[in-house]
């Protein structure tokens, strides 16, 4: 039995027109001779009925503690909606669906409401289904835990559920359909000639989706590597090829040296003199920013100085308690972290040259970098972000 995982986001089952295509697609799934399993998300985007955060403002705006399992209860409701409907659809259509929550397709989580992590999945309920030909049609999103309480796995839950389900059911290929044509070189609104990335690692676009684009959650990506199975990003309105994600997509001498550039605004760089701070651990400045839950990254610490990077929204909340510790500081606000990606950078010389000279033709100042074996980042400010991305795309021809 070759299974196949097909995942549809809000958008993809928003409206009647949009939901015939998606059984389009899974039609064409079983004529392929594939036995497909479904994972929806909840209908639409905020404002939408069925949308997930349009169902939190039903509460929300009339008692603001609500109770965190009741809350889990009421979003789950969006995605079982949606399975429901498109079942419907599909029976329509001569196809025999069932509806599943994620707890009776065997998804097993802690008792975490509101981030509940995987602890297993039992398949031999949604095995047996495909055995008969039926398509199980699972509510993404969501767990169940062994008292059979209803839980949501957080944000982005909906490709976990894919990837889980792909793993536990050894599935050929886990496919993820959104609303564009795969992973782009670089956000389209930016970048006007940005091109579908044929083929990429999961390395690649775990580095993606980490650091600002918005194509498929990091921990699905995580499942999909840890099972070794294949992830293709496709368009649920076209019949586009899309992205392929695997663990060995290089082509020999054809590999590009950068796949794709990415970004994350908002971002404050914090600058402290050690001089200026001689009676003050390192340890006890970094540590109280983490017991209060201020997320830091770009860390440099060298004999003379620190510098850092953290969001803009915890900038006013970092000040204070910098201040309580008597540190002294600067910052500059609304920063850019640029993200230069690639497998092909592994191991090459040059590449760092090459950014800075195309950010230096472009008068562009390079505020802080770093690096990993596949990812360089950059720190520009706020205003030059929409150029930097431009001159590094065009230097590194991700578009050839």
């Amino acid at each position: 039995m070759k299974i196949l995982i097909q995942k549809f986001g809000g958008t993809s089952v928003a409206n009647k027109d949009r939901r015939e295509q998606v059984v389009q697609k899974i039609i064409q799934a079983k004529n392929d001779g594939y036995s497909p399993v479904v994972v929806v998300s909840a209908m639409g985007r905020q404002g939408d009925p069925y949308a997930t955060d349009t169902l939190l403002g039903l509460v929300k705006s009339i008692y603001n503690n609500i109770d965190k399992r009741d809350i889990d209860l009421l979003l789950s409701c969006g995605e079982i909606i949606s399975c429901s409907v498109l079942c419907a659809t599909l029976g329509a259509k001569g196809c025999e669906a069932l509806a599943l929550t994620g707890g009776q397709a065997g998804v097993i989580t802690d008792d975490r409401y509101g981030s509940a992590s995987i602890l297993k999945v039992q398949g031999d309920r949604i095995y047996n289904m495909l055995k008969k030909g039926i398509v199980p049609v699972v509510a993404g999103f969501q767990g169940q835990t062994s008292e059979g309480e209803i839980t949501t796995i957080g944000r982005g839950g909906s490709d976990t559920t894919a990837a889980v389900l792909g793993e536990a059911l050894k599935a050929e290929e886990i496919q993820i359909y959104t609303d564009v044509d795969g992973i782009m070189t670089a956000d389209p609104r930016i970048v006007s000639d940005a091109k579908v990335i044929d083929n990429m690692s999961y390395n690649e676009v775990f580095q993606f989706a980490d650091q600002g684009a918005k194509v498929i959650h990091p921990r699905a990506v995580e499942f999909a590597m840890r099972g070794n199975i294949p992830i293709v990003i496709k368009n649920t309105l076209s019949d586009s090829v899309g992205t392929l994600i695997t663990n060995n997509y290089h082509d020999g001498e054809h590999k590009k040296l950068v796949t794709g550039i990415t970004h994350m605004a908002n971002r404050t760089q914090v600058y402290i003199e050690n001089e200026d701070n001689e009676l003050i651990d390192d340890e006890k400045i970094f540590s109280t920013l983490a017991e209060n839950k201020i997320s830091i990254d770009l860390i440099n610490v060298f004999p003379s100085y620190k510098i850092f990077t953290i969001d803009d929204e915890c900038t006013v909340w970092a000040e204070s308690l910098l201040k309580e510790l008597n540190v002294k500081y600067s910052i500059i606000r609304n920063c850019s972290k640029i993200s230069i990606i690639g497998e092909g950078i592994r191991g090459v010389p040059g590449v760092m040259a090459r950014i800075i000279k195309a950010l230096k033709r472009k008068g562009i100042d390079i505020l802080q970098t770093s690096d990993s074996h596949t990812t360089i980042w950059c720190l520009v400010k706020g205003g030059d972000t929409k150029d930097a991305i431009i001159a590094l795309h065009n230097e590194f021809n991700t578009i050839g």
